[in-house]
């Protein structure tokens, strides 16, 4: 399945989980998803930096991407009442637009890191509360590395970036 297609029903779920074990079970599955598709994307990314012989850091980016995320479901955990069986992620087979896909992913890190919050202000058992504190910090780095490889694929974002860079700055000084 595609990715934008896994990571729009995960954001669907993810808003639509009414209580604790639910929850965390959308937010894990949020985050092995986002694993998933950055393994993919890491390496489309080093193959076309092959073909095009050079690199442009976003295959490094993106396996960056992938840790993060792998240590975001780790602090998240796998809920044992989520019946055990595949996740989401396994179901992926193709990112078929990259930069489309990117910000799919960053808009489900975002709402993954509201849903932690949202658990952990009305957690009644420390454990809850800091598993998902500890959750969210893992679920930031993630949204950090999604926006470096938005900028590293999306050639208007960079070309927007490098405009914005070349200008001059005007502090009010001398006329």
């Amino acid at each position: 399945m595609d990715a934008q297609r896994l990571i729009k029903s995960t954001r669907h779920a993810l808003t639509e989980a009414r209580s604790v074990p639910p929850a965390l079970i959308e937010a894990w599955q949020a985050c092995i998803l986002v694993e998933a598709v950055a393994t993919v994307a890491a390496l489309a990314l080093a193959e076309r930096d092959l073909l095009d012989g050079g690199g442009s850091g976003a295959a490094e980016i993106a396996r960056a991407l992938t840790e993060a995320a792998g240590h975001a479901a780790v602090c998240v955990g796998r809920p044992p009442d989520d019946g055990g069986g595949p996740s989401r992620a396994d179901r992926l087979s193709a990112v078929g637009d990259l930069v489309g896909t990117v910000r799919e992913l960053r808009a489900l890190i975002h709402e993954t890191a509201e849903a932690l919050i949202v658990l952990a202000c009305g957690a009644q058992e420390q454990d809850l509360y800091w598993r998902c504190i500890d959750s969210v910090d893992a679920v930031a780095e993630c949204q950090e590395l999604a926006t470096d490889l938005l900028r590293a694929v999306d050639p208007a974002r960079r070309e927007a970036r490098a405009v914005w860079e070349r200008q001059p700055v005007d502090c009010g000084g001398e006329s």
